[in-house]
C-alpha cells in the first residue's frame, strides 16, 4: 500500500484547481479565470485499491498586500512541510523562465512532477521546447503534458505520481473525499458565482460566511452572509432592484443542489465590514487561519 500528500503548486491561474477537480472526477476547488480565486488549501483525498493520494490545491504564489494574502501564503508553506511529492504546474503559454525560478525558489525536498497544462492551447513543437526547457531542471523528477479543462494525459497522469509515493497505511477513510467541512464547500460555490458575475475587484473584497446549514425533512436551509469592504460594493452586489444578489442566489443554489444532491433553500445578506482583508478577527471569523 501506498499512500502520502501530493501537494500541488504553481502561479495564479495555471490551472490548479482546474487540475484537482481533474484528478478527482469531481469538483471540489472553484475555478474562475480571474487569479487568485483559491484563497484556502484544499484537501481533496483519492483512495484506491493499492493506493491513497491526498492531493492539495494551494493558493498561487503571490507577492502579500494584505494579511489574507499572508494567511494565503502560510496555508502554501504548510503545504510545502508535509509534502510527499510536488506537483509543479506551469501554463505552457506562460513566462518558463519565471516559473523556474519560482519552483526553484520553493526548495522542495521531495520528488517533483513537472506538469505542463494547457497544451490544447499550443503548438506541438512548443510544447516540446517547454518539455526539453523543464526536463534537466533539478527539481523535475518526471514530467507530465496536459490540458487539465479537456481532460487530456489525466488517465496517464496518476501512475508516475503513486510511483514516487511513500509506502504506508492510508490516512483517511477510504469514503472520504476531502478533510473539510460540507459548509466549507457550500460558501466557496457562493464565492465562486461573485467571481463569475461580479465585475472588476468586487470578487477580491468579499468573502462568504455561512451562518446557517439546517438539514430539514425535505430541503437544506443554508443562511449565508457575503462580506465587503464599502457601502459602494454592497450597493453593487445588490443591483438594480435586487438584480444582481438574485443572479448569484440562484446560480449558486443551482450548484449546490448539485453538490449536495438535494433541494436548498439559500437566503444571502450583504454586510460591509471595513478592511476585514487587514483584521485578524474578522479573517479568522470567515475561515482564514487559526
Amino acid at each position: 500500500m501506498k499512500s502520502g500528500f501530493v501537494n500541488i503548486f504553481g502561479k495564479p491561474n495555471a490551472g490548479k484547481s482546474t487540475l484537482l477537480n481533474a484528478l478527482m472526477g469531481e469538483k471540489l476547488a472553484i475555478v474562475s479565470s480571474k487569479v487568485q480565486t483559491t484563497r484556502h488549501r484544499i484537501k481533496a483525498i483519492l483512495s484506491e485499491p493499492g493506493y491513497q493520494i491526498i492531493f492539495s490545491d494551494t493558493p498561487g504564489i503571490i507577492e502579500p498586500k494584505y494579511k489574507l494574502h499572508e494567511k494565503m501564503m502560510q496555508s502554501v508553506k504548510s503545504a510545502l512541510e508535509d509534502a510527499d511529492v510536488g506537483l509543479l504546474i506551469v501554463d505552457v503559454n506562460d513566462s518558463w523562465e519565471e516559473n523556474d525560478q519560482l519552483f526553484s525558489g520553493l526548495r522542495l525536498r521531495v520528488p517533483c512532477v513537472l506538469v505542463i497544462n494547457k497544451i490544447d492551447k499550443a503548438p506541438a513543437e512548443k510544447v516540446a521546447a517547454c518539455v526539453a526547457y523543464f526536463k534537466d531542471r533539478p527539481y523535475c523528477k518526471r514530467i507530465a503534458t496536459i490540458s487539465a479543462l479537456k481532460g487530456a494525459g489525466i488517465d496517464q497522469f496518476i501512475q508516475p505520481v503513486v510511483e514516487l509515493l511513500p509506502e504506508g497505511a492510508p490516512f483517511y477513510d477510504s469514503d472520504d473525499i476531502s478533510d473539510l467541512p460540507t459548509k466549507f464547500f457550500v460558501g466557496e460555490l457562493i464565492r465562486e458565482k461573485i467571481y463569475e458575475l461580479a465585475q472588476d475587484e468586487i470578487p477580491y473584497h468579499t468573502a462568504v460566511l455561512i451562518r446557517e446549514f439546517k438539514e430539514k425533512q425535505t430541503l437544506i436551509k443554508i443562511v449565508a452572509d457575503i462580506i465587503v469592504h464599502r457601502e459602494t460594493q454592497k450597493a453593487i452586489l445588490i443591483g438594480e432592484k435586487g438584480s444582481m444578489i438574485k443572479k448569484i442566489g440562484m446560480a449558486a443554489r443551482k450548484d449546490i443542489e448539485a453538490f449536495l444532491n438535494q433541494k436548498v433553500f439559500l437566503e444571502l445578506f450583504i454586510k460591509v465590514k471595513p478592511k476585514w482583508r487587514d483584521n485578524e478577527l474578522y479573517l479568522k471569523e470567515y475561515g482564514y487561519g487559526s
